[in-house]
């Protein structure tokens, strides 16, 4: 597939539902990330960056380094990140 299909694919698939994060969970911190970088879940980074997976820290498993869509870089911290009153801006997709 060339760079072009694998947007299109991206861009296709829409999610089915969307709820808002109640209580902070590892997965929680990891759509946090994701959503500070500019994308829905891990999902979309996988398919528009055309990568297998998203650079984790080993001990927490939580994700590392993230590229955005315009080329530049974030990285993040072993601990958590989203603070407990930020938790309700993460969003949850349903395909």
């Amino acid at each position: 597939m060339s760079t072009g299909n694998f947007g299109a694919i991206a861009s296709e698939v829409k999610p089915k539902s969307m709820i808002r994060a109640k209580q902070w969970s590892d997965d929680i911190e990891n759509l946090y990330r994701f959503q500070t970088a500019g994308y829905r879940d891990e999902w979309e980074y996988r398919h528009v960056m055309q990568v297998e997976k998203a650079d984790r820290w080993p001990e927490t498993g939580f994700v590392k380094k993230l590229q955005r869509k315009d080329n530049t870089f974030y990285y993040f911290n072993r601990q958590r990140e989203c603070e407990e009153k930020e938790v309700h801006k993460v969003k949850v997709y349903a395909y």
